[in-house]
């Protein structure tokens, strides 16, 4: 892993992969076939994509039964609990509608209301992924969205994984479909006879997946253009090397251009990890992964200060931020840009991916700088409220007719000029 003396800025921004033109050409073609054909279109691309021949797109309830049997019971009671702390947390975020009125007798406000219906695209084929069934459900539920929609690619044996089936079922979800690919955006944004249409899709996936997020977006909204997972590490002479090493590998074994970054003013815990690094990494099954991550995308900054350390966190403007120093809950105020922040050494990122509570979708690629992890505000929509009162036109009329004309929009003033004759 190599240590870099930081002497200019920092960036960990990489350019986002928006993919061949052959590529969005077939994402165009595939959007565009789901349109016009429908369901015939998704059993079609699962079985050219995919490799397996369904009968049906929606995932029964003998399929659920059978996953509850093919995972252990202990498994079930940890999902069950992640998910009631994940809820818990994001209780938290709601908003209420609100009023307030005038002297003179206007009122105004705004009304928060859920979404109808969102899409959930959940990651599949060869992995498993219930935590991110749950990250992005439940938001949504607790924001009040009445409909909600999961799509993830089967397997060869025409079954989604027994976690995510499970995951989903205590989440409450009715509609579960083994469609995946650019084909389950297109059904999730224009409806097929099986899948109606939802207004909104979050969740990750493929580059296939985030091009049609983006050519659906307008017809739909989307969550965001997800890149490569990143962790910078923030520490000082008094963090464990061990730990710093098992969190910086735990983003690297995601992608092969996920980002791991030490950002330390102790050049003598640098080495040490770096060392930690390479040796934690010979025995990772993932190593294949992991490895070219670290060599391209890994790093270990030196600064000459802890205050230009966190200078250096902030220019970065991480996903995920761990802080181990010796007091790290007096440097939180400090810290102006990351997408979620883990504090002390017993802050493992991945107690933030699956049980804390906080949701693990987080911006990505430096947007943390204008950004924010999925919340209970993306599944709702705020309406501004406007009651004026008589009073408010007599004495304000003239101002915005005046106003208007400013602009050039003559109709503008007049209309408000009807009210004061």
């Amino acid at each position: 892993m190599k240590i870099v003396k930081v002497t200019d800025s920092l960036s960990l921004k990489r350019d986002l992969d928006s993919g061949t033109q052959q590529q969005r050409n077939a994402v165009l073609e595939i959007l565009e076939k789901v349109k016009s054909e429908g369901d015939q279109a998704l059993f079609q691309y699962t079985e050219k994509f995919d490799g397996v021949r369904l009968n049906s797109l929606k995932v029964s309830e003998q399929e659920i039964e059978d996953a509850y049997e093919a995972i252990a019971p202990e498994l079930v009671c940890y999902l069950k609990e992640a998910a009631e702390n994940i809820r818990s947390y994001h209780a938290r975020q709601v908003r209420q509608s609100w009023l307030t009125t005038e002297e003179n007798g206007t009122i105004l406000g705004q009304k928060i209301t859920p979404l109808d219906a969102v899409g959930v695209y959940v990651p599949g084929g060869t992995a498993a992924y219930p935590s991110s069934v749950m990250m992005n459900v439940i938001p949504a539920q607790v924001a009040g969205v009445g409909r909600i929609a999961m799509v993830s690619p089967p397997g060869k044996d025409g079954k989604l994984p027994a976690g995510v089936l499970v995951a989903a079922n205590e989440c409450g979800i009715k509609e579960i479909y083994k469609v995946g690919g650019a084909q389950a955006i297109g059904a999730l944004a224009y409806g097929t006879n099986t899948i109606k249409a939802v207004d909104k899709i979050t969740g990750p996936g493929n580059i296939f997946v985030a091009l049609a997020k983006r050519e659906v977006f307008g017809d739909v909204d989307i969550d965001m253009i997800a890149g490569p997972s990143e962790i910078v590490v923030l520490a000082d002479e008094h963090a464990n090397p061990s730990y710093i090493a098992a969190d910086l590998l735990s983003q690297a074994e995601h992608d092969i251009r996920a980002s791991a970054v030490l950002v330390t003013p102790s050049s003598v815990l640098a080495e040490k990890v770096a060392e930690e690094v390479k040796k934690q990494l010979e025995t990772l099954p993932r190593k294949g992964i992991a490895s070219p991550a670290i060599r391209d995308y890994g790093a270990i900054y030196v600064t000459e200060t802890l205050e230009q350390a966190i200078a250096a966190v902030n220019e970065l403007a991480p996903e995920h931020l761990e802080l181990m120093t010796a007091d790290p809950m007096n440097l939180v105020g400090q810290i102006r840009h990351a997408g979620a922040i883990f504090i002390g050494e017993n802050s493992s990122e991945p107690i933030g991916d699956y049980f804390a509570g906080p949701n693990h979708v987080l911006p990505t690629n430096g947007t943390a700088r204008f950004s924010s992890p999925l919340n209970v505000d993306d599944f709702v929509k705020k309406s501004s409220i406007i009651l004026y009162s008589k009073k408010a036109v007599v004495d304000n009329g003239h101002k915005i007719a005046a106003l208007a004309r400013l602009e050039g929009l003559e109709a503008h003033a007049r209309a408000v000029e009807q009210r004061l004759k």
